[in-house]
């Protein structure tokens, strides 16, 4: 009985260690991937900052076709609105909120209760190419319920593995529907 005591002891302060670290835990994520694209930022400025063209290369396009996509406005504040049952995709909005051409573009996501995220291209001129850096930052506890917090800010170490494939994935496409 006592060792039965004691693992259950043991058992409950691992859990509790556990859940606590994940609130005092780092909660904060930069994702960031980079390509050399053979065009000029005009060129590739015109395929990011525009959600219409998006669906060209965007990886998460590719994964659902059939998501529901709505994209309203122009320019900066133009939003995009998708909903899918593929968990890979889910539901969301996507906002631009900057847009200096042809160098920056900057957009704020809303994941429900998933989360938030902020994310942005940089354009930065190079031999003749383009140095495409497409960056996410997020807060991984922001937005999500309390409940949720710890196991969101364990998740935050897989981030960069998995977005930034993702962004391997979509940067590649983006080059080839530049390089054309």
């Amino acid at each position: 009985m006592s060792f039965l005591r004691k693992g259950l002891i043991v058992l409950l302060a691992l859990v509790a260690v556990t859940v606590i670290g994940g609130f005092v835990l780092p909660s904060t994520v930069h994702v960031e991937r980079q390509a050399l694209i053979n065009a000029s930022p005009d060129e590739v400025f015109a395929e990011v900052s525009d959600f219409n063209k998006w669906e060209d290369w965007s990886p998460w396009a590719k994964i659902d076709p059939d998501a529901t996509m709505t994209i309203t406005g122009k320019g900066l504040g133009q939003k995009m609105a998708w909903a899918s049952d593929n968990p890979e995709v889910g539901n969301g909005t996507q906002e631009i909120t900057q847009l200096e051409a042809p160098r920056l573009l900057k957009t704020h996501l809303d994941f429900g209760d998933m989360g938030m995220s902020d994310a942005m291209f940089t354009l930065e001129p190079s031999e003749g190419k383009t140095l495409v850096t497409w960056g996410l930052d997020t807060d991984m506890r922001e937005g999500v319920p309390l409940l949720q917090q710890p196991i969101s800010t364990y998740f935050g170490f897989l981030m960069d593995k998995m977005v930034g494939s993702q962004y391997e994935e979509g940067l590649a496409s983006l080059k080839k529907v530049v390089e054309g």
